[in-house]
């Protein structure tokens, strides 16, 4: 490796690699302007179709002195949302990212190449550093234009109710018949000393324990909770607050509240029966739940026997904990045997049995609440809601809303640029891969910002087709 003369801003580099015949092969960064996130311009056009980075703008509030500041909150959200969605987890990341021309065209700055400055002698950079990013997470509630650094405060209850608002937007105004509200809690390893750390037993780990709330594939609500509690504390809080947008919204809509057996607590289910939402929760067995599920269990285990196969036998009955629920409530229990032995499963439900029989309602609306793991994975590995490194919760609740907020923009590119292509259920991950990370040159003239794509991706009809529906007049479809 040899140092360039030439650059005088830093120790430029060259790399020899293995010869091609008689020439040497020699990799430098001295490109210029060249991006290798060009297809985040899709990110951006998805932007502009529904608004969700200028909206979540909204819930903060900026006390900065406008005359004093180059990078506004607009900017800054967009910078680092799209920088989420582009797989850069880290604020350290964009003290080099500020300099990409490709991000500051799609963060809407004027300037892309920080010509302005480069005429001054710098070296030019149109984004914000992370010290200036990290305004957005670190400061604390009560700041105000006399504040020293930190000025941007967050409303988190703003956000809570963003989350809900662009779920109903992207209806574009058509209610469903029926909704299902998944809701589910995970544990969110941490290292350091964070505000709200403690050890949790299941997961065998300190950790944080965030509850998510989705339907579907959209997200309704990411809250980060410490871990000592139960898993549906608060649960029926966050499902009163959900509800009644939603109803607001749409008068006449089916709720069915959807979860494992950790949220199978009274009170929850009490508030559901209040207030007209139907649920199917998961049950822990007992030995009172085993008994009343003795025959199937046995008629499995004959079945079994005689066809070498696993055996399913389903059966409903009433059932009520002798302290914790109020009443009685229909329980279903699946009679398992597999090779392994008996595994028996109890769902708990408000669904009567002339709307649903106790195996569609195990395998078909129970059993479908796996895929919420699929959306919590990619919120929690691609898009790092689990960068929760920051000393106090609240700094680390922005951050878990920033990555929501980028999983919604991504699941926005997906269902309104990727439908019925072979894309159209692929993970956040797999879009970055084959969409986003698109090498290209960015040259600025007067008039134009010309992004030229490299000619070897091997998703340009893909890309084609994403920006056609991207582009298309027309409402939003769920």
């Amino acid at each position: 490796m040899e140092a360039d003369p030439m650059d005088t801003h830093c120790t430029q580099l060259s790399f020899g690699f293995h010869r091609i015949g008689r020439r040497d092969v020699v990799a430098r960064f001295d490109g210029g302007p060249i991006s290798s996130d060009a297809g985040g311009l899709l990110l951006r056009q998805a932007e502009q179709r529904t608004g969700i980075l200028r909206q979540f703008a909204g819930c903060f509030r900026d006390h900065r002195d406008p005359g004093l500041i180059e990078h506004s909150l607009e900017h800054l959200i967009a910078q680092r949302v799209y920088g989420l969605c582009l797989g850069y987890e880290d604020l350290n990341d964009h003290d080099t990212l500020r300099h990409d021309p490709l991000l500051a065209v799609m963060v809407g700055h004027d300037d892309p190449l920080g010509t302005r400055r480069r005429r001054a002698g710098d070296r030019g950079r149109a984004l914000a550093g992370k010290s200036t990013l990290n305004r957005l997470e670190l400061t604390r509630v009560g700041a105000d234009p006399q504040s020293r650094y930190q000025k941007i405060v967050a409303d988190c209850g703003a956000i809570d109710r963003l989350l809900v608002d662009l779920f109903l937007q992207a209806h574009h105004g058509r209610a469903p018949d029926r909704i299902v509200l998944d809701f589910d809690a995970t544990d969110d390893p941490i290292h350091g000393d964070q505000l709200g750390k403690f050890f949790h037993g299941y997961y065998r780990c300190d950790c944080y324990l965030p509850l998510y709330v989705f339907c579907g594939d959209h997200l309704l609500c990411a809250k980060l909770r410490p871990s000592r509690i139960d898993a549906a504390a608060g649960s029926a809080q966050v499902l009163e607050q959900i509800v009644s947008r939603v109803r607001a919204a749409w008068p006449k809509v089916r709720i069915v509240v959807r979860a494992d057996s950790g949220f199978c607590r009274g009170p929850l289910m009490d508030w559901c029966d209040r207030n007209g939402v139907d649920y199917v929760l998961g049950l822990a067995k007992n030995k009172r739940l085993l008994r009343a599920l003795g025959q199937p269990l046995h008629e499995a285990k004959q079945r079994f026997e005689q066809t070498g196969q696993a055996a399913r036998v389903y059966q409903g009955f009433t059932y009520q904990t002798r302290k914790s629920w109020r009443r009685p409530r229909r329980v279903i229990g699946k009679a398992e045997h597999l090779s392994k032995g008996a595994n028996p499963r109890f769902v708990v439900t408000s669904l009567p049995p002339p709307q649903i029989d106790a195996r569609a309602l195990y395998e078909d609306l129970y059993c479908a609440r796996g895929e919420m793991e699929n959306r919590i994975k990619e919120q929690q590995l691609y898009l790092f809601a689990d960068r929760t490194s920051s000393h106090t919760m609240r700094a680390n609740q922005i951050r878990l809303y920033l990555s929501a907020i980028a999983y919604t923009l991504m699941n926005a590119l997906r269902r309104l640029g990727l439908k019925g292509t072979a894309m159209a259920q692929a993970q956040c991950s797999t879009i970055r891969v084959k969409l986003l990370k698109i090498g290209a040159r960015i040259r600025i003239t007067a008039r134009k910002v010309w992004v030229s794509l490299s000619q070897a991706c091997p998703y340009q009809d893909l890309f084609a087709r994403a920006y056609r529906q991207l582009t298309r007049a027309g409402p939003d479809l769920a």
